[in-house]
């Protein structure tokens, strides 16, 4: 036995396991790293000898436990590396937490068991986290036996509560701000969604499942147990004051008929799991593993959940079975002594003969009007929550764009997510021509670039058709129900599978309701996978929302879990799309200055009504390429401010002065218009203008640099 520590007496195992080599003809030692002398291939060891510890000089051993703290270890490294190198080591390390999750997201077969976990970076990253799953778990990267272990959930009314070792505290956002600010600073912490196993009686509690390799080598259940919390506690760690019971009668009460098979089924995936990372360590590392306690727990649909696999873990709380786990190592070191030769072969045979299965790449196209770039960065988000993707950057979509991709995309991407621009006939055709997609998006059929067809919407519908007809034909179409001119999509001859997305058609395959707006964000539900699901995205509008579902909808068919898509929804918002600046004076900007089509602009006036708390401000910029169409968009978004009750229309650019017109024309205040063509004018009006809590759009495309106004006024203000 390997350990850290000098005095075996302080190691209570080494004396069970001391007793159980002796009955098992097994001469066993204890050692440290500094009593190995590689000279003479002697270890100055301690023997269990009448009851005491007697210091020896001993031959190197055939094998080695290896039972010390790697982190305390570690400061012997290179003794250690150089005994492995001679004698075998019965289990090596599979790391922190963390590590073991990403080695089984990158492996794949037990991904859809993880809880979808982050590293907290900041403070705003954990807040998005929180508003999402409303009660998560906040823990040590490398945390053991429970402890460290935060669950801190929303207050029904406001603010947080923290429980920790079983204390619950009430806190402000600002005192979490500060708590979260804290513990970030001082280590590296991750947070989950908090999914809970409750026994009948409303009791949390959670399984250990310990599992060992036997004197034949073959994974074997040694126990498994439940671990219930105490009456208002929500940890059941038996460090923290969690019990346990016998395995049969706890199913028997909690599952009644389904006992005989959780039973089962928790043993087969134990012995599941405990194979398939002893093949991953084999296949990275050339190494062995022949012990691990998985902890898992069981939602409210009976699906399991892995919470962590613990490499060493600590004895089951009763003595028969510490006996047992003892009885194991022992036998398989046997076996390990003997079969040395054998086993390291089967290992090289093992890292050269893995073939990764092969599958088709999903490589995904994405459409549209408005909504490409949010769909795109959405989508990609949650697939990168378990795969190496290829995203094209933010409003890369020219043809030029695509043909840089194709250049970039390689064999180790396993999904590619690109976006396609269009503004005129023609151009879809040839991003196909260049990247064909076997999985597509239309976010929708609208007025932008219109006046490159003649203003007609039918033939804007035949442009985006071109992905239609140029990705592979039995592929993954997705469409919007409530879109009416994406019924001009020309779908018939389309061999693959349409799927569609929609909030008010009562037939769309994938439906929100319940949808509401949020501080940060938008909420909704969903019937996913059978069950419904509650979503939330840290970007503001309706509109948003069918973007969510086109991403949704593309990673359900993949095969991803309703948790895995709720936590890559929170993604990395893509800059001047709806982003909030919260400024001096309680005044708000809303700053949505990249595109500026009717649609979008409609869109943009529902999200400063839905969250302007006092006076709301529109700034509306010049809307292009509307063609023949123009005067009459223009007076619809006019008569759209004016049935919105804005408090104050300021528009800028050519022909703008009609959207105040036709606004006026419908009952508008007059006193309340202004236009502009001169940008310095509009600011000068702004600053004399702007008042304490006042909610500021600023929409307009990136061509007429609305963006300037966004920028004075924040700094004006200075919002952050």
């Amino acid at each position: 036995m390997l350990h850290h520590r000098i005095d075996p007496t302080t190691v209570l195992k080494s004396y069970a396991f001391a007793a159980v080599a002796k009955a098992e003809g097994v001469n066993f030692f204890y050692f440290t790293p500094r009593s190995v002398n590689f000279t003479d291939r002697t270890i100055k060891g301690k023997v269990l000898e009448n009851g005491a510890w007697q210091e020896k000089i001993l031959p190197f051993p055939d094998v080695i436990y290896n039972a010390g703290s790697p982190e305390k270890l570690a400061v012997s490294k290179d003794i250690i590396n150089k005994l492995k190198e001679e004698i075998p080591f019965t289990t090596h390390s599979i790391g922190n937490k963390w590590n073991v999750t990403r080695r089984l997201q990158e492996a794949k077969e037990f991904a859809n068991y993880l809880i979808p976990s982050e590293i907290v970076k900041n403070v705003p990253a954990f807040h998005k986290y929180i508003t999402t799953f409303e009660r998560v778990v906040f823990k040590p990267i490398d945390g053991r036996k429970g402890k460290g272990i935060y669950f801190i959930s929303k207050g029904k009314t406001s603010g947080y509560e923290i429980n920790h070792d079983n204390e619950t505290v009430k806190y402000t956002k600002l005192q979490l701000d500060a708590f979260i600010k804290e513990k970030i600073e001082g280590g590296t912490f991750i947070v989950q969604p908090y999914i809970q196993s409750k026994t009948k009686s409303g009791q949390i509690y959670d399984f250990r499942i310990h599992v060992q390799k036997d004197g034949e080598g073959k994974w074997v259940i040694t126990t498994v147990y439940p671990r219930i919390a105490p009456t208002g506690s929500i940890i059941p760690n038996i460090n923290n004051g969690g019990y346990t019971n016998y395995l049969e009668p706890f199913l028997e009460q909690e599952f009644k008929e389904q006992a005989f098979d959780m039973k089962r089924l928790l043993e087969h995936f134990g012995l599941s799991l405990a194979k398939h990372l002893d093949e991953i360590q084999m296949k990275k590392f050339g190494e062995l593993i022949d012990e691990i306690g998985i902890d898992i727990g069981l939602d409210e649909h009976l699906k399991i959940w892995i919470y962590e696999v613990n490499w060493r873990p600590g004895c089951p709380p009763a003595f028969y079975l510490e006996l047992d786990v003892v009885i194991h190592t022992i036998r398989y070191a046997k076996y390990l002594a003997e079969n040395k030769d054998r086993i390291i072969k089967n290992m090289k045979e093992l890292k050269v003969t893995e073939v990764k299965p092969k599958r088709e790449v999903p490589i995904i196209a994405i459409t549209g009007s408005a909504g490409k770039t949010t769909t795109k960065a959405f989508l990609a988000s949650i697939l990168a929550k378990k795969w190496k993707i290829f995203e094209s950057k933010d409003y890369w979509n020219t043809t030029d764009h695509t043909e840089k991709h194709a250049a970039e995309i390689n064999k180790t991407h396993e999904a590619v997510v690109l976006e396609y621009g269009m503004a005129y006939p023609g151009i879809i055709t040839k991003h196909c021509s260049i990247i064909q997609p076997n999985m597509s998006v239309v976010t929708n059929v609208g007025l932008a670039h219109v006046g490159n067809f003649d203003g007609d919407i039918k033939k804007v519908a035949i442009a985006k058709s071109e992905l239609i007809h140029g990705m592979k034909q039995d592929g993954l179409l997705v469409i919007n129900k409530d879109d009416k001119n994406s019924n001009h999509l020309e779908t018939k001859k389309f061999k693959g599978k349409i799927l569609t997305v929609g909030i008010r058609s009562r037939v769309a395959d994938y439906k929100a309701y319940d949808v509401q707006y949020k501080e940060d964000g938008m909420q909704f539900k969903i019937k996913l996978q059978g069950h419904e699901t509650q979503m939330f995205i840290p970007i503001l509008g309706e509109h948003h929302v069918y973007n969510a579902l086109n991403a949704i909808a593309i990673a359900d068919r993949l095969g991803f879990t309703a948790m895995e898509i709720k936590a890559g929804l929170i993604f990395r918002k893509p800059p001047r799309r709806l982003t909030i600046y919260n400024c001096n004076q309680n005044i708000m900007l809303i700053d949505d200055t990249v595109h500026s089509h009717p649609q979008g602009v409609k869109a943009a006036l529902d999200v400063l009504t839905a969250v302007g708390k006092n006076r709301k401000v529109a700034i509306i910029g010049q809307m292009r390429e509307l063609g023949d169409l123009r005067e009459e968009e223009y007076r619809k978004v006019g008569e759209y401010v004016q049935k919105l009750g804005i408090d104050v229309l300021i528009t800028y650019g050519f022909r703008t002065e009609e959207i105040g017109a036709a606004a006026k024309a419908k009952g508008f205040p007059a006193n309340k218009i202004y236009h502009f063509t001169d940008k310095e004018k509009l600011h000068v009006l702004l600053e004399q203008l702007v008042s304490p809590n006042d909610t500021i759009l600023i929409k307009g495309a990136s061509k007429t640099n609305m963006f300037e106004t966004v920028k004075y006024l924040s700094d004006k203000f200075e919002g952050k």
